[in-house]
């Protein structure tokens, strides 16, 4: 037994695909099981997704944001927190740049830009730290509290656009003269709204594994998540590595919220309600196993399917909600892994019998 779990461990990469194969299976049966073509359904969304460059260049756009919530989520994870406000983060982000960017427009675009961007990390950061304050200070929640201010952040970002930002008789701030917007790529994806987010946040992974990997407060910040009382035995100082954890997860959200409103739609609108970025990176977090270039190969996967579900819809008479039954069986395999490794234990055994022979 203890040889068996020594194969899975080694081969522990394999779980998360066949997670992905097997969701996709259970896709197809509910299809078939709808009277739909599983076939013409799949082959319609990778069509969508990959059948011209303006269509790849939209689908990498889609996957931005997730990658930066679900890197969100995945540190605060790993930090031994349970962030499920990284949407209001994401909402204080867009609305920090979008004050910076059309408030301070008489700016030079090599300043606008990057004052803009710091804005948004820095409030989403903030706003992340309340409930790292909360929980370090006063033992409450952080369930409890990221989701309380999920709402908060919905109606302090509408009241800041209505107040100073809104164009009169519309329901949207002004256009935003910062831009994130790759000039020099987009003419080549046939103007796809592709921005420097994609960069951020390929490098706001890299941070993540530096960081927590191969830092002392890093070192300290995982102890933390691991056991938070054994790590104050040892010296280290909990609460602030709560807040700072929460902090730095905050961040990640808020930078996403930049890239929409400056490389994206270039202005805000009034949400009627949540825009639903935080709860998407949670979805990508647990597919990526809560590691950061697991969550970026999630999100690619993740952007995929939300960006080709209008493909089955169009392509194959499918309705583009049944992308979410193959997206959530994947994440239920993730999570059920014991469903994943009884699947795949007779393919192991058959492996050592032929090393043996």
């Amino acid at each position: 037994m203890n040889k068996l779990r020594k194969i899975f461990a080694t081969d522990s990469y394999i779980v998360p695909l066949v997670a992905i194969i097997l969701g996709f299976l259970v896709g197809a049966i509910v299809m078939l099981a709808g009277g739909y073509d599983p076939i013409a359904a799949y082959s319609a969304l990778f069509k969508r997704v990959f059948g011209s460059t303006y269509d790849i260049g939209e689908a990498i756009r889609e996957m931005t944001p997730l990658m930066l919530t679900g890197l969100a989520v995945a540190f605060a994870f790993r930090s031994g927190m349970f962030n499920i406000g990284a949407d209001g983060q994401v909402l204080i982000g867009m609305t920090a740049a979008s004050v910076v960017g059309i408030k301070l427009a008489a700016l030079p675009s090599f300043l606008l830009v990057p004052l803009a961007v710091i804005a948004a990390g820095l409030c989403g950061g903030i706003w992340a730290g309340i409930a790292g304050y909360l929980k370090a200070k006063r033992g409450i929640n952080e369930v409890i509290t990221t989701i309380m201010l999920n709402w908060i952040a919905l109606f302090f970002a509408n009241y800041i656009v209505r107040t100073f930002l809104l164009i009169p008789g519309q329901n949207r701030s002004e256009d935003i003269p910062a831009s994130l917007s790759m000039t020099f790529l987009n003419s080549f994806f046939d103007n796809a709204r592709l921005h420097w987010g994609t960069a951020i946040a390929l490098a706001a992974a890299v941070f993540f594994y530096v960081y927590l990997w191969k830092t002392k407060q890093g070192y300290e910040m995982r102890a933390v998540g691991l056991n938070p009382h054994a790590a104050e035995y040892a010296g280290m100082n909990v609460g602030r590595n709560v807040i700072k954890a929460m902090f730095i997860s905050g961040i990640f959200a808020g930078l996403a919220g930049a890239g929409e409103v400056l490389g994206v739609f270039h202005y805000q609108s009034v949400f009627a309600g949540s825009p639903g970025y935080g709860f998407d990176g949670i979805a990508v977090a647990l597919l990526g196993l809560t590691h950061p270039f697991g969550v970026i190969l999630a999100a690619i996967l993740y952007g995929t399917l939300t960006y080709g579900a209008a493909g089955m819809s169009f392509g194959a008479d499918v309705p583009p909600e049944l992308i979410r039954i193959v997206i959530g069986s994947i994440i239920f395999f993730i999570a059920a892994q014991g469903i994943v490794r009884w699947v795949l234990k007779p393919f192991y055994f058959k492996r050592k019998k032929e090393k043996v022979l």
